[in-house]
């Protein structure tokens, strides 16, 4: 048996090892392909570095060829003059010569304006000093600087790993900004690369069970924003790498940002039989639950075409599953898989424009069959009904109190559970509805109710920041909203 397990240990080496000389091997081939590349590439720099520096060379030697062509018409325009003034001088002393030659001085007289002709003469005018230098130095060229330069030109270094600032990192509002910093300045980076995925596991990320990155290429700042994320795991991890034109460098050390969000789906186990429900979206059914087995046939797919993320229970949701009968009669309802049994919890409804009636809540387990959500004392909602005319109400015990107020698109639902408070909000504009106060004292499930229409619940949301700054100035004001416990 020990030779027989050593055997199979030595037979599974050769395996490892044959499989690392083919990756070898391959790596090889890698290398060389890579090189020639390489050498390619550097041909196509120097081409065009030959290529830049040939066109200067013909635009310089250009501009000293039209200065030589200047200076030249210029001196040939001069010795044009003093050509034309000397032959004239030479006329003009032929001239004066036979006037001199002559005896008689009544002859002499008979040569009229002699002298005041001589004295005209276009050679007395000319400037013996050439108009332009024959020298070319001002167009001398001093390539020294660019020469040293040249001569330092290497090839690219590899950009050192980024560093994160936790700091200055932010989780709110369903979106994550992730800011970084060089640990020196690099005027050589092009870009930036952020790799991010889903984890449950705090600190470093891990090797197995682990989901693949995520990848933001050419992130040209030093901070990104990841925006309308759903945190359906507690944590994130992230990791930024720094790029130059050529070559990427090491990753940055990677961080775990926590992403605090309440999770659940729908359970359809807990429905009423005129619910059709799929993970997170409920849609009341006229044919008593007919239609509820078409639903394996559309591959759980919601309403907007989008399929449904295949989620695995936990203890606390296979608790909720399974653990009642179907709402009968007219209690339109059907519950969360999740609890809510401590911490501070956000999600969000949108109802379709032809919904009739429909209610959104939290309720004890302890929900009868026949109950309706906010017509017991263990279960808290808001109702809403557009049968004849709109109407709000926040109802809890079978008491309702009307609010007068524009019934929103979106239903924010925010539950403290450790400081008793039940908000209802305005998602879109973050107004408050209402708020019911309270001690609970029992694990809370989402409740909602739907007649005739259809409700999306949006979970894995965080509290947004306004909700919190209004739940802060709220908690500052003492009775600043009412609480049905007390009306009758």
């Amino acid at each position: 048996e020990t030779l027989q397990r050593i055997v199979s240990n030595l037979a599974n080496k050769n395996g490892e090892i044959h499989n690392f000389i083919d990756m070898l091997n391959h790596r090889i081939k890698n290398v060389q392909v890579n090189s020639s590349n390489a050498i390619s590439e550097l041909d196509e720099e120097f081409d065009g570095l030959y290529s830049i520096l040939d066109e200067m060379k013909g635009s310089m030697a250009n501009t000293i060829q039209q200065e030589e062509a200047r200076k030249i018409q210029a001196l040939q325009d001069q010795l044009s003059q003093c050509s034309n003034a000397l032959e004239s001088s030479e006329e003009l002393l032929e001239l004066a010569a036979q006037s001199l030659d002559i005896k008689e001085p009544a002859e002499f007289f008979k040569v009229e304006n002699t002298e005041q002709i001589v004295t005209m003469a276009s050679a007395f005018r000319i400037s013996l000093k050439p108009t332009v230098s024959d020298s070319m130095t001002h167009l001398m060229v001093d390539f020294a600087l660019e020469r040293r330069m040249l001569q330092a030109v290497n090839f690219l270094p590899v950009p050192k790993a980024p560093e994160i600032d936790l700091a200055a990192c932010l989780v709110a509002d369903n979106c994550i900004t992730v800011s970084w910093r060089m640990p020196e300045d690099d005027s050589r980076i092009d870009h930036f690369v952020l790799e991010y995925r889903k984890t449950n596991f705090d600190g470093l990320p891990r090797v197995k069970d682990e989901q693949h990155w995520e990848l933001v290429d050419y992130i040209k700042a030093t901070e990104y924003t990841l925006s309308g994320l759903k945190f359906d795991t507690k944590y994130m991890n992230f990791r930024v790498q720094a790029c130059n034109k050529a070559v990427a460098g090491d990753y940055s050390d990677p961080v775990t940002l926590e992403t605090k969000a309440f999770v659940f789906s729908l359970d359809s186990t807990s429905s009423h039989l005129n619910l059709k429900v799929e993970d997170t979206y409920v849609e009341w059914d006229p044919t008593g639950g007919k239609g509820q087995e078409k639903v394996k046939g559309k591959e759980n797919k919601s309403r907007s075409g989008v399929p449904s993320p295949k989620r695995t229970p936990s203890n606390t949701r296979s608790s909720a599953r399974g653990s009642r009968d179907h709402f009968t009669g007219e209690s339109y309802t059907v519950l969360g898989d999740t609890a809510v049994e401590s911490g501070q919890h956000y999600w969000e409804v949108r109802a379709q424009k032809d919904c009739k009636s429909y209610s959104v809540g939290v309720t004890y387990r302890n929900l009868g069959k026949f109950d309706q959500l906010g017509k017991t004392n263990s279960s808290w909602c808001i109702h809403i009904n557009n049968w004849l005319q709109t109407t709000i109400s926040a109802k809890h015990n079978n008491k309702a109190k009307t609010l007068d107020i524009p019934v929103p698109d979106r239903i924010g639902v925010y539950c403290d559970f450790d400081g008793g408070q039940l908000a209802f909000y305005n998602a879109n504009s973050k107004q408050l509805l209402h708020t019911f106060r309270t001690k609970f004292t029992q694990p809370l499930l989402p409740g909602f109710m739907i007649w005739c229409g259809g409700l999306t619940v949006s979970t894995g949301l965080q509290v947004p920041s306004a909700v919190k700054m209004l739940q802060k100035s709220e908690n500052g004001l003492s009775g600043s909203t009412s609480s049905l416990n007390n009306i009758a």
